[in-house]
């Protein structure tokens, strides 16, 4: 956890979007995927495996608006570490709250047998993948980060816009999903 995984490509997806960096970003979308499938595969095949029990998860489990606070806070930390030289430990422990645990805690679930449980989960997993996107990409635009060329400065503003856009659109359906199962699902 103290090397959080996850922390490199998240950021470089973010950091690929500011600057209009095509390679990076599609680089830092393989190897996000790649970790997610890994963490996914590995922590579903110990839900099977092992007891597991969904009491100790429970935080994990039921995702609240709060929970987006703190994801958007572990995306600036990111961004922040990234352009500043923060230690990297402290920064990927910020991110790793974010990202990995309710990773995790979908894979465990959804292996011991707990689909309902295991869906908050994913629902948390998903609502901080686009927290830390949309609040990188912002970080990365308030401290002016850019391309060194004038040409690729116009690519550059292009996908950050859309960037913010789509991460800001995916926060908000996600987030209305979120808050709509807290009110549908008896004990979500």
């Amino acid at each position: 956890m103290v090397i959080a995984p996850l922390l490199g490509p998240a950021m470089a997806l973010a950091l690929g979007s500011a600057l209009g960096d095509l390679d990076l970003f599609r680089k830092a979308f393989r190897t996000l995927l790649l970790g997610v499938a890994l963490a996914s595969g590995l922590s579903l095949a110990l839900g099977f495996f092992l007891p597991v029990d969904p009491s100790g998860l429970a935080p994990r489990t039921r995702p609240g608006l709060e929970d987006v606070a703190v994801a958007l806070a572990a995306g600036v930390a990111g961004a922040l570490g990234f352009t500043t030289g923060a230690p990297a430990a402290l920064v990927g422990v910020m991110v790793a709250v974010a990202l990995l645990p309710p990773l995790t805690a979908a894979g465990l679930l959804s292996g011991a047998g707990y689909p309902e449980k295991a869906f908050g989960a994913v629902l948390l997993f998903a609502v901080n993948v686009a927290s830390v996107n949309l609040a990188g990409v912002a970080t990365f635009l308030l401290q002016r980060v850019r391309p060194r060329t004038f040409w690729e400065a116009e690519r550059a503003a292009r996908a950050s816009r859309t960037a913010l856009l789509l991460w800001g659109l995916s926060l908000a359906l996600l987030a209305g999903l979120l808050y709509l199962a807290q009110r549908v699902l008896p004990g979500f």
